[in-house]
């Protein structure tokens, strides 16, 4: 492959724009994230999300469907859910839907391929995720989180509340524990989104679409395992799924594309090092790349 100057535009064009969007998108669902916790008590985060009736389950789905963030801008939230100590799984079934069932992704899914396929996705993708969400609790993969996880950065000074009463610091306080937890995932941040500006610049669609097309009996798993390195916002996955599609890629290895790539990235993996060990990591990669070879392949037998 010859590299090209414009390879290397868009690659250093792709890591400015990906920087200064998710270090605002951190640093202000992460306040966001600090103020809900001033109002909502910790018990009642984790009575929503227990699980153990069942509903935390589907609440955890559907809190992730509402919420329009992407596979990197969940983590900050996924933090605020472990020092609230909700239940694991939940945790795990919003860590998975938020990604691939925010709002845009769906309104762009329905307009682009139809409301009949729009909704195979949603029943899909929400169906996987509470199914490993509750698996993975089963299972006893809570044990791979990093301890550190659960700390909270202490403010300096008073904090937020000082002698039963609320201060006029508590902003700052919160701004304090916001900082120092971009300050931890600042080096996971900027590595992650080297790592996927290379990719995203220097990875030609001519190639993926050949891979992944429909004289490619692997067509399905080989465009689910090219999705997880491209960090592709959602307002682009679905254009360039379109794009593909018309290249010639097989519409389940479209299918199976943009649940990869919506559904995890290699930033994102980069920044749950900061939370997981590896074996929980491992789990979160094989869910994913399971969800997205089973849709397309179900896909590309029920339609």
């Amino acid at each position: 492959m010859t590299i090209t100057f414009e390879m290397v535009q868009e690659s250093l064009g792709m890591f400015a724009f990906l920087a200064v969007e998710l270090t605002i998108l951190f640093l202000l669902i992460s306040y966001m994230v600090g103020v809900l916790q001033e109002y909502i008590p910790p018990a009642k985060i984790q009575a929503i999300l227990s699980g153990k009736n069942g509903k935390g389950y589907f609440v955890a789905g559907l809190l992730g469907a509402i919420t329009p963030f992407c596979s990197c801008s969940t983590i900050p939230f996924l933090k605020g859910l472990l020092r609230a100590k909700a239940g694991f799984g939940t945790m795990m079934v919003f860590l998975f839907a938020s990604p691939l069932l925010n709002p845009i992704i769906i309104g762009l899914f329905a307009v682009t391929f139809g409301l009949q396929v729009t909704v195979f996705y949603f029943v899909m993708a929400m169906g996987v995720s509470v199914v490993a969400g509750y698996s993975l609790e089963k299972l006893g993969f809570e044990r791979f989180i990093k301890a550190e996880a659960y700390i909270e950065p202490k403010a300096t000074g008073c904090g937020s509340v000082c002698g039963g009463k609320v201060s006029v610091n508590k902003w700052k306080s919160i701004g304090y524990v916001t900082w120092a937890d971009f300050k931890k995932v600042l080096p996971y941040l900027m590595g992650g989104i080297a790592l996927g500006s290379l990719i995203y610049g220097f990875m030609p669609t001519e190639f993926v679409s050949a891979m992944a097309s429909d004289d490619n009996p692997f067509a399905v798993p080989v465009a689910a395992v090219i999705g997880i390195p491209l960090y592709i916002r959602a307002e682009a996955v679905i254009p360039l799924s379109a794009a593909l599609a018309a290249k010639g890629m097989s519409l389940g290895a479209v299918m199976a594309l943009i649940i990869g790539s919506a559904g995890a990235s290699l930033t994102e993996v980069i920044l749950l090092k900061s939370i997981f060990k590896n074996q929980m990591i491992a789990a979160f990669l094989t869910v994913i790349i399971t969800m997205a070879i089973s849709s397309g392949y179900l896909y590309g037998y029920v339609f």
